[in-house]
């Protein structure tokens, strides 16, 4: 009898907004949704993005003024739609229109001492010990440096990609806590983990005390690791700016972080840790590290995810200069009478010119089955496979192979094999990789269209959330697995309202890519597809609440009924969070230094390990696997 991995809570931010409790999906469908849920989630966003603050029995504007909730609604709808999905690039990541350039190009001598040309608004931040500097008028920076006088000519020049999808316009995750010193990537984790944990309704103490200390997993990555100031960016920088590296930026930086970071300050882990990268498939490979090892019986709880903040000139250039980003001089070639807009540059299977950079960080939770009933876990889903296949040999490291034709076929068959063709055929949708590229539209569609063929599959939805919230890249399956478990519960699929029409060279004789919401009246399993640069390509299966309860229900007959009512007071503490996040409550968990374990305060014999935080111990009597040959 296989273990059965369900959801049992999940959370994070991207550009439509947080993810529990379907905030960031419900942005994406607002405008079908009925009346009460756009009220919710508008002033949900609202405060986030502390456009209104809530003082304990109303909302407040920055006035002062109370405000109802109506009211909130009809004043601030406006700001939250503009202020949230993809949108021109805020200045406070850079000035698209000046952005840095020329940081350190040329030496000459001024006056018998050494000058060098470069920004004046991209000196290093901190600055350090010895630094005097004073701007004139004219941005011409006369700066000290021990002493010593160099000139910095201030250097911009405009950047043709000007859109990308940050997260909602005020919402700043390291301003909620003490996060000094830490990258932008890794505030988001902490956010986004802080989310998922408190979306589950059971307390973190009470889950570990019914688990062993290595039976919990964290599974999360970046993929380009931490490239602001306080990563890599600013390691790699410093000597060019003629700082030196701090002690902190080689750890911030590790692709690991968002695993290390959520073991050490929001869960306290000592279980087992695990960040895999397969560039844009990141998240599915680390569920598909996690959902293993609940297979396997190793690992009874697992926190999968990951974090990434790519808006920075340097990454968005060197994406850019790859030709697959979204620019407008790109845009206007297919479209001139709209091709220039922010909020349509990403457009999926469309006529389109590259994709739109977002950030995003994004945790689910998953137990086995007999955990979540034995503690009256709530289930938003379930992950009953997700399989990974290479490119095999290829022309170019970033283009597209035949992987993804195996990972598709397997989720079908795997689905297939659970719960019958019928559904499969008609009660299932796919989250596309969507990536926003010509190039794209064109091999991910043929792959639908023919395995649609092959199993039997006509008019099958097509999604692409990457319309709203870009290509965040390690995190990306992670914004498409939120989106399908809105869906799922909504009933209503996201449609690509980017576009005005499909593309003509997009495959779909037995595909339907709805250009408006699309409302269903049954939705059984979500098949979320990733293809990644390197031949990274990953397919995994999520069944929908409804679908995962049913089957629960079959398997754990016998105690259902007090599963049941144990399930309403996990309901009520979720309920009670969800109701203190839409009223921008969400002071992230940040255990710095709290409750270190000391080496007296683990016990230790021959037999097992205990450790404070869990009642059981970590057996040492594990059973010769090699017992034929020795």
């Amino acid at each position: 009898m296989a273990v059965f991995p369900v959801i049992v809570g999940y959370g994070g931010a991207n550009a439509a907004g947080r993810s529990s409790f379907e905030q960031s999906y419900r942005r994406m469908v607002l405008e079908s949704l009925p009346q009460q849920q756009q009220a919710q989630t508008v002033a949900g966003l609202a405060t986030m993005m502390r456009l209104v603050t809530w003082n304990g029995s109303d909302y407040t504007d920055h006035q002062g003024q109370r405000l109802s909730a109506g009211e909130v609604v009809a004043q601030y709808t406006g700001a939250v739609r503009d202020g949230t999905l993809i949108r021109r690039i805020a200045p406070a990541y850079y000035d698209v229109d000046a952005t840095p350039w020329q940081r350190n190009v040329a030496l000459a001598p001024r006056d018998g001492s050494l000058c060098f040309r470069a920004s004046a608004r991209d000196l290093p931040h901190p600055l350090g010990p010895g630094w005097d500097i004073d701007v004139d008028s004219d941005g011409i920076a006369d700066v000290s440096v021990r002493g010593t006088q160099h000139w910095l000519l201030a250097s911009t020049r405009p950047t043709p990609i000007k859109a990308a999808g940050q997260l909602p316009e005020g919402f700043d995750p390291g301003a909620l806590y003490h996060s000094r010193f830490q990258p932008r990537g890794l505030q988001m984790a902490v956010f986004a983990a802080t989310d998922a944990l408190r979306s589950i309704g059971i307390p973190w103490a009470r889950i570990c005390d019914a688990v062993r200390p290595d039976q919990v997993g964290t599974y999360a990555s970046s993929g380009l690791g931490q490239l602001s100031e306080e990563g890599f960016g600013g390691m790699i920088r410093a000597r060019q700016m003629g700082g030196r590296p701090t002690s902190k930026q080689i750890p911030m930086g590790l692709n690991s972080m968002p695993a290390d970071f959520v073991n050490a300050y929001v869960l306290g882990s000592l279980g087992h840790t695990e960040a895999v990268t397969g560039a844009c498939a990141s998240f599915l490979y680390n569920l598909r590290a996690a959902v293993r090892d609940i297979h396997s019986g190793a690992r009874r709880v697992a926190f999968v995810g990951g974090s990434e903040a790519p808006i920075t000139p340097e990454v968005m250039e060197g994406f850019g200069n790859m030709g697959a980003l979204a620019t407008d001089e790109g845009l206007l070639r297919v479209d001139a009478r709209d091709g220039s807009n922010p909020r349509r540059y990403s457009r999926p299977f469309g006529n389109n010119a590259g994709f739109v950079m977002g950030e995003s960080a994004q945790y689910v939770v998953l137990m086995d089955d007999a955990l979540a009933i034995e503690l009256g876990a709530d289930i938003y889903g379930a992950v009953t496979d997700v399989f990974i296949d290479a490119d095999g040999i290829k022309k170019s490291i970033s283009g597209p192979g035949p992987g993804n034709y195996l990972t598709v076929g397997k989720a079908l068959a795997a689905a297939r094999s659970i719960l019958g063709e019928e559904t499969v055929r008609t009660r299932s949708f796919m989250l596309a990789h969507g990536s926003s590229t010509p190039q794209n539209r064109v091999t991910e569609s043929i792959i639908f269209d023919r395995l649609a063929e092959a199993f039997g599959i006509s008019n099958w939805p097509i999604c692409a959330v990457k319309a709203y919230v870009g290509h965040s890249l390690a995190p990306a399956s992670g914004d498409q697995i939120v989106a399908a478990l809105g869906a799922m519960a909504h009933r209503r699929i996201p449609g690509i309202k980017t576009i005005d029409a499909v593309a003509e060279d997009v495959h779909r004789q037995r595909l339907n890519f709805p250009l408006r919401d699309l409302e269903v009246e049954n939705l059984d399993v979500a098949f979320i597809n990733s293809k990644g640069f390197g031949g990274n390509n990953a397919t995994g299966v999520v069944l929908s609440a409804q679908t995962a309860q049913s089957m629960l229900a079959r398997r754990h007959r016998a105690v259902w009924d007090q599963y049941c009512r144990t399930r309403e007071c996990t309901r009520e503490q979720a309920a009670d969070y969800q109701v203190k996040a839409d009223r921008g409550e969400l002071t992230p968990i940040y255990r710095f230094g709290e409750g270190v374990i000391e080496d007296n305060d683990v016990l230790i014999s021959d037999r097992s390990i205990s450790v404070p935080g869990y009642r059981q111990a970590v057996p040492l009597t594990p059973e010769n696997p090699y017992g034929d040959m020795c």
